[in-house]
C-alpha cells in the first residue's frame, strides 16, 4: 500500500483497482505518462480528491459533453473512455478551492457506474494498446509526424523548441502518439477519438491527420501576417512619398489651395460661435485634416471630430414658456393627481421668471412602476416649452455610456449626454435620465459616479466629454431623473437630487384617471370611437378591484385594452354595432375575476392577523397566521422571511411569555405546545420590523383563543418591553389596506406625522388608531 501511495513509484495496470472514483473534466484532455495541473471548486470534487488522498492517490478522468463547468454532470454527460491518473500534488488554497498536480498512468473504459457516494465512482477495465510494435508502417508514420510536429515548433511561439528534439528521441509509438495529440491545439472532442483508439497503428493515422490540420492552420496564419505586414509597408511608403512630393511642392511655389471640405469646415467654426477653448480645438484639428491625404484612415477620425464640434448646440436655446397659469393647465391636463411634482415644478417656473439665470433643479421622481414618472417629464418639457430628451439607464454598467470614449480607440463616440444634446439641437433640454436606480458598475467603471458631474450644478456648467476633451455647460439642462427604490443609488448621486415620492394612487383616482385618459387612449388605438363603446363606472371599479392588484396603472390600461379589442372583435364581425361593457359583461373580455375583492374576510379563526407591509411597487396587506400542536418549546418559522422578520417573532414571542400573567394568558402553554407561525405567499421573500406588531398579535389570540376583529390591520416594531416603535411606508400601506376593505388601522404614535400624505377620501373612510404600548393594542383588537 506504501509504495501505491509514492508517486514516483512505477504504477503497473495491476496495481489500479477496479473501482475508481470518477473526476469529470472540461475541454482539456489527459493521455497517459502525461501531467496536467487542475483547479478544483466544486464540493463534490474536493470531497473526491480528499478521498482519493487517503487511499492511493488514484482517480478516473473522464471528459463531459457539456462545456459548462459549474452545472453537476451525471453520467450520462461523460464519455465511456478516460485516462486512469494518480495525484502528484495537492495543495489547498481555501476550503472550496484545491490545486492539483496529476499524471496519467493507462487508459481504462466504465463497465459500470456505483451509487453511495457524494462523488461519481465507477466499475472500471483498464485498456492496453494494440498492436503497440515498431513494424515498418508504424516507423514511417512515426517519422512523418516528427517532421511536421518540427514544422508546428517553429511556427507556435507557445511551444518551446525542445518539444521538438524531445518528440524526437520517444521510441515507443504509443507514447509518441499520445504526446503529440496532447501538445498540439486540437478540438477536445478529436482528442479524446485519440484516447479511445486502442489499436496503435490507427492512433498514428488519426494524430497524423490532426498533425496536418493544424499544420495548414499555422500556415496560413503566417501568410496572413505576412500579407498584412506587407500592406502597412506599403501604405508607409505612399505616406512619405506623399510627404515629399508636398515638400517638393512647397519649393516650387506650386501648393494647391485649400479643399472645399476645409473651407465648409471654417465657415462653420466661424459662424458657430463656439467658446474659446473649443475654437483652438477645433482649429488644431483642422490644420491637421489639411496636411491628411482623404484616403488615409486618420482623416475620418478628424472629419467625424470636427463634425460634432460643429453641430452640438453651443449656444442654441429654447425659450422658456413663464406663463404659470398655462403651464399648470398643461399638466393638470397630461396627469391627475401628483400635486407634490406639479408644484415644485411650478415653483421652478416663478423663480425662473424673477431670476433669468437660475439654475434649473435636479429632480427624482422615486415611485413604483406605472406611475407616471416618465410621461410626467414629458408634461414638465411641454409646459416650459422645450425639448424632452430620456436615456434609459438600466443596464448600463460602462462609464464610457456617460463621457464616452477617448478618440484613441476606432469607432469612439461622445458619450450619451452629448449624443442626445446633439439630437435635440438646443442647450436647454429637459433631459430624462431613466431607471437611475438601475445603474450598476463593472470593470469598464461605474457609470454613476460619471454622473456626479452631470448632475452637480456647480460642476456641470465644465463637463467634459472623453471625446471631446472640450468642456461643454450643462447647467441649462434641466435634468429630471426617475427611480422605483432609492437603497440602490449610491449616497453621493442621491445626495445630488431633490426626490419627489410618486406614490401609488387610490382606487378614486385610478376611476377618474381611467375615465379622462386610459378609456379614450384604447378606443382610439383599438380604432374604436366613443359611440361604439362604453365602459360604465361599476365595470370600471370591478376591473381595478379584481383584475389588477398595483400601484401604478399599467395593468389597469391592459385589461381595459383587451375589453376594447373583444369589442372591435366584435364590430368587425358584424356582430354588434355598439356595446355597454357592465360588471356583468367582464367575465366575457377578461376571464374569471384574479383577485378576491376582500381579502380582509380572511379572518375566521383565532391566530390569524392583517399586517401591512411595503413593497417596491408599492403597499400590499399581509397575513400572519399562528398555530399550535402539542410539543416541547419549538418554535417554526415559514414563508420564506428574512432575519429581521424572524428576530420580531422571536421578540413577540419573548414578550409574551414574560408578561403572560399580565396578559391573563396560560403561563404553561409553551411549555407543553409547539408554535408555528406562517406568512402566506411563500414563494415571495419578505422581511423587516414592521410586522411585529401583528405577529404578537397573533401569539394572543392565539394562545387565549380570541378572534381578531374583521376588517382591521396594523404596522409597527416591537421591543422586548412592549413599546411600538415607527416604521416607514405608511401612506404605501394605508392605501392598500384601503384597497382591501380595511376599516380600522393600528399604527405607531410617532407615524401620526405621516397622515399629511394619506388622500382626504381613504382618510373618511378608515379609523386610525395611534398606540405606543401593546398592552393598549391588545385591549382594542379582538372580538
Amino acid at each position: 500500500m506504501d509504495d501505491l501511495r509514492h508517486p514516483s513509484n512505477t504504477i503497473t495496470s495491476d496495481n489500479i483497482p477496479k473501482t475508481i472514483p470518477i473526476l469529470p473534466i472540461v475541454d482539456t484532455n489527459l493521455f497517459p505518462k502525461m501531467v496536467l495541473p487542475l483547479v478544483l471548486i466544486q464540493r463534490e470534487a474536493i470531497e473526491l480528491i480528499d478521498e482519493a488522498m487517503a487511499g492511493n492517490r488514484m482517480l478516473g478522468l473522464l471528459l463531459s459533453k457539456r462545456s459548462d463547468i459549474d452545472s453537476k454532470h451525471t453520467s450520462e454527460d461523460l464519455f465511456r473512455f478516460g485516462t486512469v491518473a494518480m495525484i502528484l500534488r495537492m495543495s489547498k488554497m481555501e476550503e472550496e478551492k484545491a490545486q492539483l498536480l496529476i499524471q496519467g498512468l493507462n487508459r481504462f473504459k466504465v463497465v459500470d457506474y456505483l451509487h453511495g457516494k457524494p462523488y461519481m465512482h465507477a466499475k472500471i477495465q483498464v485498456m492496453g494498446s494494440i498492436n503497440a510494435l515498431r513494424n515498418k508502417e508504424n516507423r514511417a508514420m512515426m517519422a512523418n509526424i516528427v517532421e511536421q510536429y518540427e514544422k508546428i515548433v517553429d511556427l507556435s511561439p507557445g511551444l518551446p523548441s525542445e518539444m521538438g528534439h524531445m518528440i524526437k528521441s520517444l521510441q515507443e509509438p504509443d507514447v509518441l502518439a499520445d504526446m503529440v495529440a496532447s501538445t498540439i491545439n486540437a478540438p477536445v472532442k478529436e482528442k479524446q477519438k485519440v484516447i479511445e483508439l486502442l489499436d496503435v497503428n490507427k492512433r498514428l493515422k488519426k494524430v497524423t491527420r490532426l498533425v496536418n490540420d493544424q499544420l495548414e492552420i499555422l500556415e496560413m496564419g503566417s501568410k496572413i501576417q505576412s500579407q498584412v505586414k506587407e500592406d502597412m509597408d506599403k501604405r508607409q511608403r505612399e505616406y512619405y512619398l506623399r510627404q515629399q512630393l508636398k515638400t517638393i511642392k512647397e519649393e516650387l511655389g506650386e501648393t494647391n489651395d485649400e479643399s472645399v471640405e476645409i473651407k465648409e469646415y471654417r465657415d462653420k467654426i466661424s459662424l458657430k460661435e463656439l467658446p474659446e477653448e473649443a475654437v483652438k480645438e477645433a482649429e488644431r484639428e483642422l490644420d491637421r485634416l489639411a496636411k491628411m491625404h482623404p484616403s488615409s484612415s486618420e482623416y475620418v477620425v478628424s472629419s467625424t471630430y470636427l463634425d460634432w464640434l460643429t453641430e452640438l448646440p453651443w449656444n442654441e436655446t429654447s425659450k422658456d414658456h413663464l406663463d404659470i397659469a398655462k403651464a399648470r393647465k398643461v399638466l393638470n391636463n397630461d396627469h391627475y393627481g401628483l400635486e407634490k411634482p406639479k408644484k415644485r415644478i411650478l415653483e421652478y417656473l416663478a423663480v425662473r421668471k424673477l431670476k433669468k439665470d437660475s439654475k434649473g433643479p435636479i429632480l427624482c421622481f422615486a415611485g413604483p412602476p406605472g406611475t407616471g414618472k416618465t410621461s410626467l417629464g414629458r408634461s414638465i418639457a411641454r409646459a416650459l416649452g422645450r425639448k424632452f430628451v430620456r436615456i434609459a439607464l438600466g443596464g448600463v454598467r460602462d462609464e464610457a455610456e456617460i463621457r464616452g470614449h477617448r478618440r484613441t480607440y476606432v469607432g469612439a463616440l461622445p458619450g450619451r449626454i452629448i449624443q442626445n444634446l446633439r439630437k435635440a439641437g438646443k442647450n436647454n433640454p429637459v433631459f430624462m435620465l431613466d431607471e437611475i436606480d438601475k445603474v450598476s458598475s463593472s470593470y469598464h467603471g461605474d457609470p454613476s459616479s460619471a454622473l456626479l458631474e452631470v448632475l452637480d450644478p456647480e460642476q456641470n456648467f465644465t463637463f467634459s466629454d472623453h471625446y471631446l476633451d472640450v468642456p461643454f455647460d450643462l447647467s441649462n439642462v434641466m435634468f429630471l431623473t426617475t427611480a422605483n427604490v432609492l437603497h440602490t443609488v449610491p449616497a453621493p448621486l442621491r445626495d445630488r437630487m431633490e426626490v419627489l415620492e410618486l406614490n401609488g394612487y387610490t382606487e378614486d383616482e385610478k376611476l377618474k384617471i381611467a375615465t379622462r385618459y386610459l378609456i379614450p387612449r384604447q378606443r382610439e388605438a383599438n380604432g374604436l370611437n366613443a359611440s361604439q363603446v362604453k365602459i360604465t363606472t361599476g365595470a370600471v371599479k370591478k376591473i381595478i378591484s379584481a383584475y389588477t392588484r398595483e400601484s401604478g396603472l399599467r395593468n389597469l390600461e391592459r385589461e381595459i385594452g383587451s375589453v376594447c379589442r373583444g369589442v372591435a372583435s366584435k364590430i368587425a364581425e358584424e356582430m354588434a354595432e355598439n356595446l355597454i361593457i357592465r360588471q356583468k359583461n367582464l367575465h366575457e373580455y377578461l376571464g374569471p375575476e384574479v383577485f378576491m375583492p376582500d381579502l380582509a374576510l380572511r379572518i375566521t379563526k383565532p391566530g390569524v392577523v392583517v399586517g401591512l407591509a411595503w413593497t417596491p411597487h408599492g403597499g400590499e396587506i399581509l397575513f400572519i397566521e399562528s398555530v399550535a400542536m402539542k410539543g416541547s418549546q419549538r418554535l417554526t418559522l415559514t414563508g420564506q422571511l428574512g432575519d429581521v422578520m424572524k428576530e420580531s417573532a422571536n421578540t413577540a414571542l419573548s414578550y409574551i411569555r414574560s408578561n403572560a400573567k399580565k396578559l391573563n394568558l396560560d403561563e404553561t402553554f409553551y411549555e407543553e405546545h409547539d408554535i408555528h407561525i406562517h406568512v402566506p405567499e411563500g414563494a415571495i421573500p419578505k422581511d423587516g420590523p414592521s410586522a411585529g406588531v401583528a405577529m404578537l398579535t397573533s401569539l394572543v389570540s392565539l394562545i387565549s383563543g380570541k378572534r381578531v376583529k374583521k376588517r382591521i390591520a396594523m404596522s409597527g416594531e416591537i421591543t422586548l418591553r412592549g413599546e411600538i416603535l415607527p416604521v416607514g411606508g405608511i401612506k404605501e400601506k394605508v392605501i392598500a389596506a384601503h384597497r382591501a376593505g380595511i376599516k380600522s388601522i393600528f399604527l405607531p404614535l410617532w407615524n401620526k406625522k405621516d397622515m399629511e400624505d394619506i388622500p382626504g377620501n381613504v382618510k373618511e373612510s378608515i379609523d386610525f388608531c395611534f398606540i405606543d404600548k401593546m398592552e393598549d393594542l391588545l385591549k382594542k383588537v379582538f372580538d
